[in-house]
């Protein structure tokens, strides 16, 4: 492979000759061959936005000449494109607060607007990665932006997934409404429900779910970005910091705002922390439905077999005819992994010291990592899994007639004791509950019915009165 060198402060650095990047990223890439895994997209073009804009803004200030201003736009627009990806290297498990990452965009734009320009690759004599393209600018303040800019987008990505399950839960609420089972707590049998009104339940914990993420965006909103290395602003104008948060604000849509204090934005991770945590509050209730509708299908023969999940691949090697129910188990893989990517989040934000938290890489893998799982995740659930349930109504309604649950409902008529007594020969006989009551005499067949009547039992009241 053709290689050139070029210099950075400690020394010489030998690279391939066509590379976008320069120096500080080989370095990295020498440094770091950590995990085999290159930034998240979301964070490059993150970061390309913020390059693009500190540009824009430098040159409103009149700091940057006009005709680099331009170069650097330009290469940030065709990266922005999708131009130059394989350029973009640095292991997201890196030297603190993203300084490598930093300078591989800087690299890459200073070497492609220095090509505009009708230089070489590495020259450096037009457009400097420092000088240039980081003007006004610190890691310190860049990389916490593009955080907060790429967990932005990709939440905003994850909502829309998050709304189209609610919105198949609660459709399978409707159409499943007229179906009565039986309930179940601790596993046993319990008073009746509906099956619409489990699927009903599960929309509504998806949907507090998704106002939970809501509620964490506004204040990824106030970015710090003109805070350069310590939160202070030094070698950022005023003007600059405004300019470059409307340009901001302009090309990604956001209500971006300034912080009303840069060092703190630099230093607390408390926004990704809450967004991180509303992330696990998803997981947590995914797996909870996953793993309700693998007992609810489970069988068929010798399971609940209340409901059929889309068969969507068979499910063993030496099984034949076997059907796993394989979208709510890759659910719960997924749901497993973004737990434990909070902890990391959590245990990563706790860990700065004083004006910086140098573990911000490790915060932005797993939180954007965490996002883009999940959105995957909620797509395929509710498109292979969800939308594709069927009931199986007479399993249902057999279950219902043979549980023991069924004898809470006689306590307002014949008493608790009594009703105790009821259950535990239902259990002891394999008799239905309205069989033991018209043996006892304890009811007549009118008054059983009355009482026992499926429909009204899933609705609050007392049927039947006391006796």
């Amino acid at each position: 492979m053709a290689t050139r060198q070029e210099k950075d402060t400690l020394g010489v650095v030998e690279l391939p000759a066509k590379a976008y990047y320069g120096a500080q990223t080989q370095r990295a890439i020498e440094n770091f061959p950590i995990s085999g895994l290159k930034p998240h997209r979301a964070l490059v073009r993150a970061t390309l936005l913020i390059k693009k804009c500190a540009a824009e803004a430098n040159m409103g200030t009149g700091r940057l000449e006009p005709e680099i201003g331009k170069a650097i736009m330009q290469a940030a627009d065709e990266a922005l494109a999708g131009r130059y990806a394989d350029e973009f290297v640095v292991d997201p498990f890196q030297a603190g607060a993203g300084t490598s990452h930093n300078m591989n965009v800087n690299e890459v734009l200073a070497n492609r607007a220095e090509e505009i320009l009708g230089g070489e690759l590495g020259a450096y004599q037009a457009v400097n990665p420092n000088d240039d393209v980081n003007m006004a600018q610190s890691t310190n303040d860049v990389f916490p932006t593009a955080m907060r800019l790429a967990a932005l987008g990709m939440a905003r990505e994850l909502l829309v997934e998050l709304e189209g399950l609610a919105r198949a839960l609660r459709q399978k609420g409707v159409e499943f409404d007229p179906i009565l089972k039986s309930g179940r707590t601790h596993l046993q049998d319990a008073v009746p429900i509906r099956l619409g009104q489990e699927f009903a339940a599960y929309a509504g914990a998806i949907e507090k779910s998704l106002a939970g993420i809501e509620r964490t965006l506004p204040e990824l909103c106030e970015v710090g970005i003109g805070g350069t290395a310590v939160g202070t602003g030094l070698n950022a104008e005023e003007s600059y910091i405004a300019l470059v948060v409307q340009a901001l604000a302009r090309e990604t849509g956001f209500p971006l705002v300034r912080g009303a204090d840069l060092a703190e934005r630099m230093e607390n991770m408390d926004p990704f922390v809450a967004l991180s945590s509303s992330l696990k509050g998803v997981a947590v209730n995914l797996v909870r439905i996953a793993n309700d509708l693998r007992l609810l299908s489970s069988g068929p023969r010798t399971g609940f077999n209340e409901i059929n999940l889309p068969p969507v691949q068979p499910g063993s090697s030496i099984m034949p005819g076997k059907v796993n129910p394989v979208m709510a188990e890759v659910t719960d893989m997924v749901g497993f992994q973004v737990i434990g990517a909070d902890v990391t989040v959590t245990m990563a934000a706790q860990a700065g010291q004083m004006e910086l938290n140098v573990m911000m890489p490790v915060i932005a893998h797993n939180l954007l990592f965490s996002l883009e799982i999940l959105k995957n995740c909620v797509h395929q659930f509710t498109t292979r899994c969800i939308e594709g349930i069927t009931a199986n109504e007479e399993r249902c309604r057999n279950y219902l007639d043979q549980s023991v649950g069924l004898a809470t409902v006689l306590a307002p008529a014949i008493g608790y004791a009594a009703a105790a007594e009821v259950a535990k020969e239902s259990a002891k006989s394999g008799k239905s509950i309205r069989e033991v009551v018209l043996e006892r005499g304890l009811l007549s067949a009118e008054e059983v019915d009355e009482v026992l009547a499926p429909l009204p039992l899933t609705s609050p009241g007392v049927h039947g009165g006391r006796r």
